[in-house]
C-alpha cells in the first residue's frame, strides 16, 4: 500500500499500534534500555546506519527479512532470524544462506524482494513475477537496473512475456526500492548504547 500510494508523505499508523508507542517506551526507559531514533525513518534505517558504523561484527536480531540486504560476509554482519524459531531456534542468516534459500547472490535480497513483493511490507511486487522468476532475474542480471535494463532491450536470455510484465509494471519499479532498501546513512549522533 505504501507503494501503491507513492504521493503519501508519511505512512499511516493503525491507531492500535500508536497508542502502545509510549507505554514501549516508558518500559525500555525503566529498564535503563538505550532506545535511538529518527523522525521520519523506521528502525530498519537506524538498524542500517548503526551497523554501517560498527567497526567489528555486527548481528541484528530480527524476523524482518529487510535486513537481510544488510548481510555482508566480508565485514561479519550477520542477521539472527527469528521469525520462525525465535531467538533460541533462529536462523543465522549469511550471504551463502541467502544464496542458498532464495537461489539468489548474497548481495541481492533488496532487489529480489522489490521483483517478488513482499505483503509484509505492503509490496504487490510484479505481476506474474514470482520467486523463482525474480531469482532467475536477479541471477542472470545481477540488480533490479540490469533487469530492467535487459527489458527495455528485450535481451533474448529472457522470454519476451517477462519483458512485457517488467516494463508494465515500470511505475511499480521506479518506487518499490525506496520502500524496500534500508537507509545506511542516517545522521544519527554518537551516542552510548551499551546496556547497564
Amino acid at each position: 500500500h505504501r507503494v501503491a500510494d507513492s504521493t503519501a508523505q508519511e505512512e499511516e499508523v493503525p491507531d492500535e499500534l500508536e497508542v502502545q508507542v509510549p507505554i514501549i517506551i516508558d518500559v525500555l526507559a525503566a529498564l535503563g534500555i538505550a532506545r535511538i531514533g529518527v523522525p521520519g525513518y523506521e528502525a530498519d534505517d537506524v538498524i542500517g546506519t548503526l551497523t554501517t558504523r560498527a567497526a567489528g561484527p555486527v548481528v541484528i536480531v530480527t524476523g524482518d527479512r529487510d535486513l537481510f540486504q544488510l548481510v555482508d560476509d566480508a565485514r561479519g554482519v550477520r542477521v539472527l532470524y527469528t521469525a520462525k524459531g525465535g531467538v533460541a531456534r533462529g536462523d543465522v542468516v549469511t550471504e551463502s544462506y541467502i544464496s542458498e534459500k532464495y537461489a539468489i547472490p548474497g548481495r541481492g535480497y533488496a532487489d529480489f524482494a522489490a521483483l517478488r513483493g513482499d505483503p509484509s511490507d505492503g509490496l504487490p511486487g510484479v505481476p506474474g513475477v514470482g520467486d523463482k522468476t525474480a531469482a532467475a532475474l536477479i541471477t542472470l542480471y545481477g540488480t533490479l537496473d540490469g533487469v530492467r535494463a535487459a527489458a527495455e532491450r528485450e535481451d533474448p536470455a529472457t522470454r519476451a512475456t517477462i519483458h512485457a510484465k517488467l516494463r508494465a509494471a515500470s511505475a511499480y519499479l521506479d518506487v518499490a526500492p525506496v520502500v524496500v532498501r534500508v537507509a545506511t546513512d542516517l545522521l544519527i549522533p554518537d551516542e552510548r548504547l551499551e546496556l547497564p
